[in-house]
């Protein structure tokens, strides 16, 4: 273990396995990606500079070339090629107006709008698949079963540009992760986040319970779509396979629901990533706790995003007694409340905290689940936020 690489340090702690000191491996680091230009790979040779761990995600492409999916990262969304989609802006009486966006389709059409607000990001544009969209929606784009055949034409498998430029990606990728020495993860997977895009978060806390088995049929579609992601992804010898899943927690759906329909969809997807050589992370920052036994069950490797402070019903010290033995455990800071505003005294306190209860085996540090504020007094956090961390190394 000693001199390990990062790559190393973080396999051993993805395994369970003792590693020379704790990795240190920001989940997110958006205010760093933005001043290496949106580039990978040097923000992950920056957090090397930094002595942290750090992870190269493939596929790289930043948020910006990412229009019509810009919260889902990975491979390009594409649709079918007889879909036409119409965009057009309406004017209102508070003066910004709405937008409206048709996707006329082989299987009929479909329709949303928004209410533009002043911190709306995408222009005249709505996304296929967004956050900002979903408080601001005055009409989603799946609200009724009818509406499932129209949109299959809108979740279409990678295609052979896609499948090449991948490939050619991995090449790169794996070069690098030689040189530096690095983690290199792969995703995201999808799933009931993918319904709140398209349906509301509310509308799909309700139709869980009022309309599961047309919920149900919509994940059934997703699911499906997102295997065909998958195995364009596993192909490449990746280390870690991540699917994001803030929205699958109990501040959503309930245990119940998650037993019947996103759980057996899960283990598929775990054993798809594991038949491939590749662990598999699941991203969950809040509303954990009911699921614990569901994580295990699944055969995940890694929950990301343990948050003490904004994530819901999160007990750091019964995540560790109760998945510890089986499953690796990343994060234990705030990263927006502590790092972003906290004190120095409060940044040591919770980096200590967090050390002491969830490591040292099976455990890697990070605030949760992004640090997006360049400010001085940001980075005078991080700067004792990384000192901590080396006390305990």
């Amino acid at each position: 273990m000693h001199n390990s690489t990062s790559r190393q340090r973080m396999l051993r702690a993805l395994n369970l396995q003792a590693t020379d000191h704790i990795p240190c491996c920001f989940m997110s680091f958006t205010a760093l990606r933005k001043r290496c230009n949106e580039n990978m790979y040097e923000l992950a040779k920056a957090e090397l500079a930094m002595g942290l761990d750090a992870m190269l995600f493939i596929p790289v492409a930043p948020r910006s070339k990412r229009l019509s999916h810009p919260d889902l990262r990975g491979l390009p969304v594409r649709h079918h090629p007889d879909v036409v989609v119409d965009e057009w802006r309406e004017n209102t009486s508070n003066g910004l107006g709405t937008l409206h966006k048709k996707y006329i389709t082989p299987g009929g059409v479909l329709s949303t709008a928004v209410q533009l607000s002043e911190d709306w990001p995408h222009g005249n544009h709505i996304p296929f698949i967004d956050d900002y969209q979903v408080p601001r929606s005055l009409k989603p784009l799946i609200t009724k079963p009818e509406e499932l055949e129209a949109l299959q034409y809108l979740l279409i498998p990678p295609q052979k540009e896609d499948i090449i430029q991948f490939s050619q990606e991995a090449k790169e990728a794996n070069q690098f992760i030689e040189e530096q020495g690095v983690l290199l993860a792969a995703g995201w997977g999808i799933g009931l986040d993918m319904a709140c895009w398209l349906c509301g978060m509310q509308n799909v806390t309700l139709l869980s319970i009022d309309q599961p088995e047309f919920l149900i049929n919509l994940l059934d579609m997703i699911h499906a779509w997102n295997l065909k992601r998958m195995e364009v992804v596993l192909s490449a010898p990746i280390d870690l396979f991540i699917k994001r899943a803030w929205y699958e927690g109990c501040d959503f759906i309930t245990p119940q629901f998650f037993r019947k329909a996103i759980l057996p969809r899960l283990m598929v997807e775990v054993e798809a990533a594991h038949q491939r050589g590749a662990k598999f992370g699941y991203i969950c920052t809040s509303g954990t706790k009911p699921m614990l036994d569901f994580y295990l069950a699944a055969g995940i490797d890694v929950l990301i995003g343990i948050d003490p402070i904004q994530g819901t019903y999160t007990d750091m010290a019964l995540l560790k007694n109760k998945l510890g033995q089986r499953i690796c455990i990343w994060g234990g800071v705030s990263g927006a409340i502590t790092v972003e505003m906290g004190s120095e005294e409060e940044v040591r306190t919770a980096v200590d905290e967090a050390i002491k209860t969830m490591g040292p085996i099976g455990f890697i540090l990070s605030p949760v689940d992004n640090i997006t504020v360049d400010t001085p007094h940001t980075w005078e956090n991080i700067e004792s936020f990384i000192d901590e961390w080396r006390k305990h190394s």
